[in-house]
């Protein structure tokens, strides 16, 4: 994404921390983060550093981006075993710039991606980084959402068909049928759908790349980041999500996986190890876990699709624009439930 500030827009977000006694004078921002979507900012007045949100430039797809459902999210969480961070103020769309924005406090630590910095870099050091990675996916799936007061955030009844369905309209032709390279993994995915395990909230995105760690040993997780997906649903999805994203030595490698290239040194643990760990923690049955995996990896091409297309159109994220990153993920959805390359249907 190429927005940044505007003069006139870092003058209007000056005053709207000032007034909230969060900074005081002039402002520096830098883009952090390394995703494609809602746009995150480090926002330093010399003393205070703070985090800011906002959606990406327009066009943006209708519901997406909802920045103050985000907020909203963090808050209730504040008070959960779910490290955070702490939601400070938001704006809504033209108070302070075209858009909708929240501002929340600044985790102190790395974020971990294709390799693990000092002082985490010990193979005991980096086993405990990735079992809390995995506890804390336990512990947001123990969240109360109720109590949270999340009720109207998503309908877990009928989630995994419902997705299923709902994410393959983005594809779909006109007569509803997947484009050719889709055909047998949406097949095998509507034939094989499991009854929910459960209900919690689901991050969506939950990776090594969307934490903070805390800076020094023995390492934990010190926030969770890119709540932006997050809704009500079978908790199962993101932890098929999450062991999808962790790569294995001799595999290839999706997109996902590239982005967390540092759970291949020595020390963390294996999809196996995490899976189990999981299982230990929540006493949830994982036999229908490959369903979640060959999921999660099939809405990832779905959505690289539904961007390529827009790229293509010149209207999306140039990032998409490349098939072989659809390919990807497609080939590993056929590997996490057994079925042949896309390269040989």
């Amino acid at each position: 994404m190429t927005w940044d500030w505007t003069p006139d827009n870092l003058a209007a977000l000056e005053r709207f921390l000032q007034d909230r006694g969060l900074t005081d004078g002039p402002l520096t921002t830098k883009r952090i983060g390394d995703g494609h979507s809602n746009l995150t900012f480090l926002v330093d007045d010399g003393t205070r550093q703070l985090v800011v949100r906002r959606p990406p430039p327009p066009p943006t797809p209708p519901g997406a981006h909802d920045m103050l459902r985000e907020a909203r999210l963090i808050d209730s969480l504040a008070d959960t075993a779910v490290p955070v961070a702490r939601l400070l103020a938001t704006a809504g769309a033209d108070e302070v710039i075209d858009v909708p924005f929240y501002v929340m406090t600044f985790a102190e630590g790395p974020v971990v991606t294709t390799t693990t910095p000092p002082p985490l870099d010990t193979p005991a050091v980096r086993r405990q980084v990735g079992e809390a990675l995995v506890d804390t996916l336990a512990d947001l799936h123990a969240v109360d959402w109720r109590a949270a007061g999340l009720s109207d955030l998503g309908r877990p009844e009928g989630f995994n068909e419902r997705h299923l369905r709902r994410m393959g309209r983005l594809v779909a032709d006109a007569d509803g049928n997947p484009p050719p390279q889709f055909a047998a993994i949406d097949d095998w995915l509507a034939m094989h759908v499991p009854p929910e395990s459960g209900d919690s909230i689901v991050h969506n995105d939950y990776r090594l790349g969307n934490v903070v760690v805390a800076p020094d040993a023995p390492g934990w997780i010190a926030a969770v980041l890119d709540w932006e997906l997050a809704t009500i649903g079978d908790p199962l999805f993101d932890l098929g999500y999450f062991l999808s994203s962790v790569p294995e030595r001799g595999a290839p490698m999706t997109p996902t996986e590239q982005l967390g290239t540092a759970m291949l040194e020595e020390g963390w643990p294996t999809r196996a190890e995490l899976a189990n760990r999981y299982a230990a923690r929540t006493g949830r049955d994982l036999a229908n876990l490959d369903w979640y995996a060959g999921l999660a990896l099939w809405k990832l091409a779905v959505l690289y699709e539904y961007g390529r297309r827009r790229a293509a159109r010149g209207v999306g994220d140039p990032y998409y624009a490349d098939p072989a990153l659809v390919r990807s993920f497609l080939e590993a959805a056929h590997r996490a439930v057994g079925l042949e390359s896309t390269e040989e249907t």
